[in-house]
């Protein structure tokens, strides 16, 4: 396999990773957090209600654990790919 094809691949993964994150991200900020709070109240934590929360505080908790998430996903994929800084 040649290099520029390994690269490829790796920027296929990459962009796969990405999305996936996104998709999740876009779930919970926008679906749990707009679209399903309504449905979402009737379920509380902490005496606050799910949607509630989930639009006030649970994109961005959501948002820094998906991070953390890229992070390790793409050091596995680094070195799997030999592109790593040590």
């Amino acid at each position: 396999m040649s290099n520029k094809e390994k690269l490829e691949m790796y920027w296929k993964e990459n962009l796969k990773v990405i999305f996936i994150l996104l998709v999740v991200w876009f779930v919970v900020s926008y679906l749990f957090g707009i679209l399903m709070a309504d449905a979402l109240d009737s379920i509380k934590i902490a005496g606050f209600k799910l949607g509630f929360w989930f639009a006030n505080q649970g994109s961005e908790v959501i948002f820094v654990i998906l991070i953390y998430i890229y992070v390790v996903w793409m050091n596995a994929i680094d070195k799997k790919y030999d592109v790593h800084e040590e």
